[in-house]
């Protein structure tokens, strides 16, 4: 015991709280193309408006481009802050499409956690076999109630190349 009379830990128990903390986070994989501050703050980081881009990992050649608002200020710098529900989106071909292996008709192509616990960000990849376009959706939820604010985009599949659809 120390002086305090608190047992003493040892830092690997710390250290393995912490990267347990941080995979229940639900980190996404994505790469910031930039940020615009749009409210300064005293005190921690600007509240901005932020861009990042996601590959989806079922299709090769497309590439969503997501903004959304991220809170600054204390509560922001130390990840306790709860983001705004607003984001839009944009997917491009940025390449050769092609599909390692048959879609599903709608699943998620990614999530991330736009508060400490109970919100998310949402993308939702639509496979629209008639046109054969693929349909990307993005919108917030909560635990208890979602968000009906979403954005939409669409990427057209050339039509030499078939969607192969589960």
């Amino acid at each position: 015991m120390n002086r305090l009379n608190f047992p003493r830990r040892r830092p690997a128990f710390f250290v393995a709280t912490a990267v347990l903390f941080l995979s229940a986070c639900g980190w996404a994989s994505s790469e910031e193309i930039g940020a615009v501050d749009t409210v300064f703050k005293f005190i921690g980081p600007d509240h901005k408006i932020v861009v990042e881009a996601y590959d989806d990992p079922k299709v090769s050649g497309v590439t969503c481009y997501v903004s959304r608002a991220k809170t600054g200020g204390i509560k922001g710098a130390f990840g306790l802050a709860e983001d705004k529900a607003e984001a839009s989106i944009a997917c491009r071909q940025t390449g050769v499409i092609s599909f390692a292996k048959p879609l599903e008709k709608q699943e998620e192509m990614f999530s991330e956690r736009i508060s400490l616990v109970f919100k998310k960000l949402r993308v939702i990849r639509m496979v629209d076999a008639k046109r054969n376009t693929l349909v990307y959706l993005t919108y917030s939820d909560r635990l208890i109630e979602g968000s009906p604010q979403n954005s939409v985009t669409a990427v057209p599949v050339p039509a030499g190349t078939a969607i192969p659809v589960k």
